[in-house]
């Protein structure tokens, strides 16, 4: 019954759209029209199809269009942007693209020279980081509120700071941590921040996997586990014995 009236919804969603056309039409130039549009998470751009791994996680909210290339274990979190529109975008395998992350790309530098964005493996962009038409190769970290500006590069196991600005062109090297505005040297990492640097991206990976099974459930899993959960709330083991009614336990309820 919850699925018909769900469909029988929809119906009633896109018949209310088909109408707001048809008397914009009728209204000629004095009608205000609204362009509705529904989000779509995986977007073709110009011709273009963005090659996702089936084993990568791209969350509900995100956006990745165009030129991008997300390899496998890989994720690109809540209300986060690939946008790879005028360049392509590459993203490496188990690689953690955070919430709110903006990654684009620049067609060409002054000199004429073309600007992608690259990735690597085993890279976090904690979140709200901003990387354009930069390069960052595998097990590296940026810190949240990063911004890599164009021809940026980061070596491997080299880590960005939380909120430094990576001016263009700049480069760092391996085994270094930059920090500020404009980023400079702060120090070499240690033994341990190098080993956080793959144990984060190794993190991610995991936790995208639940993400992903969470959000391949359908509509039908996800109103039946709310159902569960309801009677497991109101579980009264003196009332349930009285009348014999048997209720699913906490320890039953899908995780």
């Amino acid at each position: 019954m919850n699925r018909v009236l769900a469909t029988f919804g929809i119906a009633v969603r896109e018949t209310g759209q088909a109408l707001d056309r048809l008397g914009c039409r009728l209204s000629g130039s004095y009608s205000f029209q609204e362009q509705l549009n529904r989000h779509r998470t995986v977007m073709n751009l110009q011709g273009v199809v963005p090659k996702i791994s089936d084993t990568s996680f791209i969350a509900p909210s995100a956006s990745v269009i165009g030129n991008v290339t997300l390899g496998s274990g890989s994720s690109v979190w809540y209300g986060s942007v690939l946008r790879g529109d005028v360049n392509s975008i590459k993203i490496g395998a188990n690689t953690n693209i955070q919430d709110g992350c903006i990654v684009h790309v620049a067609k060409t530098n002054m000199a004429g020279v073309e600007l992608p964005t690259i990735v690597g493996d085993r890279v976090t962009v904690g979140h709200g980081a901003v990387l354009h038409a930069c390069i960052i190769a595998d097990e590296a970290f940026i810190g949240m509120g990063a911004t890599l500006m164009d021809g940026a590069k980061v070596e491997k196991n080299a880590m960005v700071a939380a909120g430094a600005l990576v001016t263009a062109n700049t480069t760092i090297p391996s085994g270094q941590i930059w920090a500020g505005n404009p980023a400079k040297f702060l120090r070499a990492l240690s033994a341990n921040e190098l080993a956080f640097i793959n144990k984060s991206a190794e993190n991610y990976s995991e936790l995208a996997q639940a993400h992903l099974y969470e959000n391949s459930k359908d509509w039908e899993q996800v109103n039946e586990e709310k159902g569960m959960r309801k009677l497991a709330n109101r579980r009264s083991e003196d009332y349930d014995a009285h009348l014999g009614v048997e209720r699913p336990l906490n320890s039953t309820m899908p995780q």
